[in-house]
Parts: C-alpha cells; sequence; structure tokens
C-alpha cells in the first residue's frame, strides 16, 4: 500500500496536497483497494463552499456506494475532467491521474485534524 509521506490525510481515507491557498483532493489507495474496481464518480459541488467533513461527491465501485467527505472547508474549483471516462484511474494512480477535485481553502480553515503519513499508517 503506498502513503506518500507529502501529503495529508483523513480517518475518512481522502488524501489532501496543499499548494498556497489551493488543495486537490482524492482518496487513498487503502480507500480504492477497499471499494475495488470503481465504475463512476459523481461530484456535484463544483463552484459551491463546501465545509470540512461534509459529503462533496460520491464514488461507486462494482458493489457498493460511497461518500466523499471533504478535508478542509473550501469552495470546489475543479473536478477531474477525466473521472467521467476513466474512473478505473482511481484505482489505477489514486495520488496522480485519480485526483478528484482540487478547492480554493476558505480563509482560517482549520487543517489540525489532517494527518501525517506516518499518523495515516498508524490509523490503518
Amino acid at each position: 500500500m503506498i502513503i506518500p509521506a507529502d501529503l495529508l490525510y483523513t480517518k475518512d481515507h481522502e488524501w489532501v496536497k496543499i499548494d498556497g491557498d489551493i488543495a486537490t483532493i482524492g482518496i487513498t489507495d487503502f480507500a480504492q483497494g477497499e471499494l475495488g474496481d470503481i465504475v463512476f464518480v459523481e461530484i456535484d459541488s463544483v463552484g459551491k463552499t463546501v465545509n470540512a467533513h461534509e459529503v462533496f461527491g460520491t464514488v461507486e465501485a462494482v458493489k457498493t456506494v460511497s461518500d466523499l467527505f471533504m478535508p478542509l472547508t473550501g469552495e470546489v474549483i475543479e473536478m477531474n475532467p477525466n473521472l467521467d471516462s476513466d474512473p478505473a484511474s482511481v484505482n489505477n494512480d489514486p495520488y496522480g491521474a485519480g485526483w478528484m477535485i482540487k478547492i480554493r481553502i476558505s480563509s482560517g480553515a482549520d487543517q489540525t485534524h489532517l494527518l501525517t503519513a506516518s499518523d495515516y499508517q498508524g490509523l490503518l
């Protein structure tokens, strides 16, 4: 299982890469492995501000549907355009081609609940 050291993580198995006030968000290698073959990703929150811990979309695998939880409060500014045609990229490359959304982090958004790679490894 891959857990890149340069990312932050949530207890709900999302990862976050922060670059200034922009964060890229996806699900972890562990999460995609637990879900199995991903067949559809639905994200209808582009253009909306979503609070931390709220649902920003869903991911559908062959046998289950799972909510996606926002790691940080922010405005969803972009969805990965390739997920419509290639949802399996989440399985094949969860930290690269399988990213889900980009957000503009709200001023003062709490980041203290995010986990380091070693903390996330301990959670698993």
